[in-house]
């Protein structure tokens, strides 16, 4: 079989199944390392074996079946007969002709787990990330803001205090469930947003990240129905979806919200995304998510009445910054209230946010380039082009900078 081939399906049953099948072993194990090793383990005996004995049937099931058995072999090497009884329960089950076709999804529980108060919290982000998205560290570092040698050393730490502490893979008690919550839905949102900066799916990585984020955010709403936060990023979520095919033209081209075709925003992604941001605004007083949704749906209605009504984008950003005080939230309230004509304003609340902060965002550059122009400025507007451009990453963001100030 050619090599080729069986690299495509190995990627395949990565994509759609890893962070399920690292739940389900580190549930039944309870070692999350051990149950990344030995999934590690199964994709590089498929790697092997594949080629000559053929793509099996059901390529997840002979994952399972070999990461079981790497699982077994590992602890009769490392563990003493109290630590080991999880295995022998995976022993039993396979020797009981477990129907390895069909796994529960246990990825909830091992979010909550990764969200323990045990754990060091600026390890729960991370954690979940690769534990349930296979987000290298190589990828991940750069936006926690430390070295991959530093967070690679904190999440092995990270993984033994699941272990060590005996930090059950189980759906909390209701009295701790609000708490870490709001740690799984910044994961989920963290994640979405790693495979949304990966619009052309060119990252392998990211490949996917998005379907599976919004997959468990939808999931969660079922867990907690009345939950207005959980109801706000599921909402979030699906109206950014919706206008995932009007994001690049047919070449590749970056299009800018205000630019893109309501024709191409999917109606499915819409619908879901306003019934469940109208039972988040149900369920009490927005929080930050709700309020998010609430903006990217005042985007959307231009596909109704044609204008973007900025005003009202302004007013809720208003909102929003206090209780998620970012260089993002900020920068983006700046640039509504300059689209709202209010150009005071804006200017004061770019002016309001720390340097430091900004100083390598492009947005900010590119919001004060366009306020600096329409406040007649030209020196300060070619300067911030010139630093916009210079930070922008995505190649087709920074051509169209290029054309919008040539």
């Amino acid at each position: 079989m050619a090599e080729r081939d069986v690299h495509d399906a190995v990627e395949e049953v990565a994509r759609a199944s890893y962070g399920r099948l690292v739940a389900y072993f580190a549930g039944r194990t309870g070692d999350l390392a051990a149950a990344e090793d030995a999934l590690s383990d199964a994709f590089e005996a498929a790697l092997r074996t594949w080629p000559s004995q053929g793509i099996p049937a059901r390529p997840v099931s002979w994952m399972i079946t070999a990461a079981n058995r790497s699982t077994i072999g590992s602890h009769r090497h490392r563990m003493v007969a109290e630590r080991a009884a999880p295995t022998l329960a995976l022993m039993a089950e396979e020797r009981a002709g477990l129907d390895t076709a069909v796994i529960p999804d246990k990825r909830l529980e091992l979010l909550f787990a990764c969200a323990h108060p045990a754990i060091d919290p600026t390890m729960h982000a991370p954690l979940m990330l690769q534990a349930v998205f296979g987000l290298d560290v190589a990828r991940m570092a750069p936006a926690f803001l430390v070295p991959a040698a530093t967070l690679s050393q904190r999440l092995v730490r990270a993984k033994r205090k699941i272990s060590d502490a005996r930090i059950p893979f189980a759906i909390p008690e209701a009295s701790d469930i609000g708490s870490r919550t709001a740690v799984v839905l910044d994961a989920i949102y963290a994640a979405y947003g790693a495979g949304w900066d990966d619009p052309a799916g060119l990252d392998h990585s990211r490949r996917g990240l998005t379907i599976e984020s919004l997959r468990l955010a939808d999931v969660l709403t079922e867990l907690r129905p009345r939950d207005g936060e959980v109801l706000g990023l599921a909402a979030l979520l699906h109206h950014l979806e919706a206008r995932a095919r009007s994001r690049r033209t047919a070449s590749g081209e970056f299009v800018p919200l205000s630019e893109q075709d309501p024709w191409l925003w999917s109606p499915f992604h819409l619908a879901q995304g306003e019934q469940l941001l109208n039972r988040a605004l149900a369920a009490g007083e927005p929080g930050p998510y709700a309020l998010l949704a609430s903006i990217s749906s005042l985007h959307h209605r231009r596909a109704v009445v044609a204008t973007t009504d900025w005003a009202s984008i302004a007013a809720l950003y208003d909102r929003l910054l206090p209780q998620r005080p970012s260089a993002g939230v900020a920068v983006a309230r700046a640039a509504a209230h300059m689209e709202a004509g209010d150009l005071e304003k804006a200017d004061a609340a770019l002016a309001a946010i720390e340097h430091a902060l900004v100083d390598r965002y492009q947005p900010y550059w590119a919001t004060i380039a366009e306020l600096a122009a329409r406040r007649g400025d030209e020196r300060r507007c070619r300067d911030a082009v010139t630093r916009a451009i210079e930070l922008a990453d995505d190649p087709a963001v920074r051509r169209h900078l290029q054309r919008r100030w040539s």
